[in-house]
């Protein structure tokens, strides 16, 4: 009965360390983590219910992970609304393998934080900054990105 117990709290730790928190942050948080950055940062803005958001997620991934060499980061953004915090996206995140850090944007108010991400961002998602400090790079782009389109802006975020 002990051995028992004992496994059975084993597979609950592991079960709650494999499950990811999402954090709540603020657009000035989100702010200090992009003026903060040392490495290349990939900030993608997105929503559970945007298909575009949901199609381009797995390709970011895909690609943010071929440039660990290159400490290539990738932090996404949830701007769901507040009664999909945290259970919903942690649904999502679990049903669509999504391994990538994730934030939810605690922030109602689109014409007060979207200048503080882009001054030409109307709140459309899916939208992505791209930032690497080192080289005083940043771009932003309002659209659902193709992985070519990807692969390339990661190319210049990097200098190749």
């Amino acid at each position: 009965m002990k051995h028992l117990s004992i496994i059975c709290s084993f597979m609950l730790l592991s079960v709650c360390a494999s499950a990811q928190s999402i954090r709540k942050i603020k657009i000035t948080d989100l702010e200090q983590t992009i003026q903060e950055s040392t490495t290349p940062l990939i900030v993608n803005f997105w929503a559970t219910f945007c298909i575009p958001c949901i199609e381009e997620i797995p390709y970011f991934q895909q690609q943010v992970a071929t440039r660990k060499k290159d400490s290539v980061q990738l932090l996404l953004v949830s701007l769901d609304l507040p009664d999909e915090y945290p259970d919903g996206i942690s649904r999502f995140m679990k049903k669509r393998k999504i391994t990538a850090p994730v934030v939810w944007l605690n922030e109602t108010n689109a014409d007060y934080f979207c200048p503080k991400v882009d001054s030409n961002w109307s709140g459309a998602i899916p939208a992505t900054l791209f930032v690497n400090n080192a080289r005083n790079y940043r771009r932003f782009h309002e659209e659902q990105l193709s992985e070519a389109q990807l692969i390339k802006e990661m190319k210049e975020m990097l200098g190749q």
